[in-house]
């Protein structure tokens, strides 16, 4: 009688799962076709598709549009918009996972100090070393950064024996305000007239996005992407507690210290190539387990699909609202996040 009953509860839960998925997945193509549309210079849908097919297939669809035009969709916007999808996607991943193992529904990427050591290496490479690897200075150097503060916040918890959720939180705000006044010298102690271009990054900003240089953070976001999906049962069991994971087999201190090292190398990477976004990670998963549950294996891969649409939408806005001023897309994440978590709030109150 239980199988029974149970046997249609799973069959609508994937039904669900499956609507969920396809709806999502228009919804991000419509979103991107948006987004490669609209700016300061205003391209058909049907442009943007005919430049790409014919980018797939020379001669499949016959050229109407400009060189000009074909410059702006193909070299500007589609790698802006499809970093946009693998950033939103990466942090909001990372920000699932983090709420998992450190049972805390405040953790997103930035926790353990990865986006200050980001911020540190950009800065340096911005106002200090210059650009000694060309365009790839500032990526590399902010990714190294960003390792370089997750190494000192695993170095401290191991030295302080915290390697309890709550510690390593600790641990990783405390390697932040560090990390970040360090930061700050570098600022004071670089040129003035420089310091607009490292403001800029430190809020964010898709503008570095180049085709030949997506392959690093796409190939980041799959490997390790997988690795966390696959790890979905695990995260299940971390969601319920040391002592219930540790009943199941699973070794919670050196899982929850591997989560912590994927995630940065996730963060790490994104932030290299985007700067400081913030809210997505911290926003994102709360906002999907309210709509498919709090069942990781559905959690993980809806929360990369709603990460990247919302950065996508951001992105938008951040070309349309000041145009043709680029506002830092970090603005506008953390405006809709503040006001979207306060909302949250609310709702919890409530309930």
């Amino acid at each position: 009688m239980t199988a029974d009953v149970g046997t249609p509860v799973r069959m609508r839960r994937r039904g669900g799962t499956v609507a969920f998925a396809l709806c999502g997945l228009i919804v991000l193509l419509a979103s991107l076709s948006v987004a490669i549309s609209v700016g300061a210079v205003g391209v058909p849908t049907n442009t943007v598709w005919g430049v790409f097919l014919n980018r797939l297939s020379p001669g499949l669809v016959e050229q109407t549009w400009s060189q000009g035009r074909e410059a702006i969709v193909w070299d500007i916007r589609f790698p802006r918009a499809l970093l946009a999808m693998m950033v939103g996607a990466g942090l909001a991943l990372v920000g699932a996972s983090l709420q998992a193992v450190t049972r805390n529904p405040l953790a997103d990427p930035h926790l353990l100090g990865i986006s200050s050591g980001g911020a540190f290496g950009a800065i340096l490479a911005l106002l200090h070393t210059g650009l000694f690897l060309g365009l790839l200075t500032v990526p590399l150097l902010a990714f190294a950064g960003a390792l370089g503060a997750t190494a000192i916040v695993l170095a401290v918890s191991r030295f302080a024996d915290a390697t309890s959720a709550d510690r390593l939180v600790l641990a990783g705000v405390a390697v932040s305000f560090i990390v970040m006044a360090a930061a700050n010298v570098l600022i004071f102690l670089g040129d003035p007239r420089a310091t607009h271009t490292v403001v800029f990054w430190m809020l964010g900003g898709l503008g570095l996005a180049q085709w030949d240089q997506l392959i690093y953070p796409l190939a980041i976001l799959c490997l390790c992407g997988a690795w966390l999906v696959s790890r979905s049962a695990a995260l299940n069991a971390m969601t319920v507690g040391d002592e219930t994971a540790s009943t199941l087999g699973i070794p919670v201190a050196r899982f929850r210290l591997i989560v912590f090292v994927v995630g940065a190398l996730i963060t790490g990477v994104m932030v290299a190539f985007s700067g400081i976004i913030g809210f997505v990670g911290l926003m994102v998963p709360h906002v999907v387990r309210m709509m498919v549950g709090g069942d990781y294996r559905r959690v993980l891969p809806a929360s990369a699909l709603v990460g990247a649409i919302l950065l996508l939408w951001a992105d938008i806005a951040a070309r349309t609202v000041m145009a043709p001023e680029d506002m830092p897309i970090g603005i506008v994440t953390g405006l809709v996040g503040g006001v979207g978590f306060i909302w949250l709030l609310g709702r919890r109150r409530q309930a």
